[in-house]
């Protein structure tokens, strides 16, 4: 890859840059399954649910897609809802615990091909970015210890006090792009998730890369992206 043909980066982080996404699943898996069995619903959720319906979506937005999958209504409440409210923000709230629970207990390292790229791109001058549908994403950054790589980063919490749609929309990516000062076509859209390979395709962007950890080269192909690679290492300069 000619990193020389771009000025910037913009990472997601769960799947990307650290291995997060697993402990999401994980949330997700035991708070969807509990809820679905308190209502008799047969239908588990699956990890395939979490590519789905889930997967680099922002909280409250994934726990509609998904309840709308199993015919499932709630009211969407507010985010300020308790975990045990049946509303789409007290499910997501009360996976966010869950999270939170097996970040703070089991921790979380970056990917080690990941942080070889981050090097190298350091070392060259590009300028780098997350993007990422997570409020939690500042914490798993310091959890991680890659914080201090990132001038820019928007968080599901920054992108909703600014308005600015999730993905599949594009507008996180482009507030990122214009906060570092450089110009879309200039930038790299990295994702492990098609809904932000949508986001980077109709942003308009460089470049987007998918990364593969289990949503499948021709899931992201399809999406959008231009290449697909299986470990970030694979684009060293």
């Amino acid at each position: 890859m000619d990193w020389n043909a771009y000025d910037a980066a913009l990472f997601d982080l769960d799947g990307v840059l650290t291995p997060t996404a697993e402990v999401h699943m994980r949330a997700w898996d035991e708070m969807f399954n509990a809820y679905l069995s308190s209502k008799g619903v047969s239908q588990p959720y699956t990890d395939q649910d979490y590519f789905d319906h889930v997967d680099g979506r922002p909280r409250y937005d994934g726990v509609r897609a998904f309840l709308t999958s199993r015919g499932i209504d709630l009211p969407e409440g507010d985010p300020s809802d308790g975990p045990e409210a049946e509303t789409v923000s007290g499910l997501g709230n009360r996976k966010n615990d869950a999270f939170n629970a097996v970040l703070a207990r089991d921790g979380v390292e970056a990917y080690a091909g990941s942080l070889r790229l981050l090097d190298a791109l350091a070392e060259r001058g590009t300028k780098m970015a997350v993007v990422s549908s997570s409020k939690n994403a500042p914490a798993v950054l310091e959890a991680a210890g890659i914080a201090d790589r990132f001038p820019v980063v928007v968080s599901g919490a920054v992108a909703a006090e600014l308005g600015l749609a999730g993905k599949p929309s594009p507008a996180t990516f482009l507030h990122a792009a214009e906060q570092l000062g450089v110009d879309k076509d200039r930038a790299v859209v990295l994702e492990d998730a098609t809904s932000g390979v949508k986001a980077g395709r109709d942003g308009e962007f460089g470049l987007v890369v998918g990364v593969d950890r289990g949503a499948g080269a021709e899931g992201l192909t399809d999406a959008g992206a231009d290449v697909v690679v299986t470990d970030l290492e694979e684009l060293l300069p």
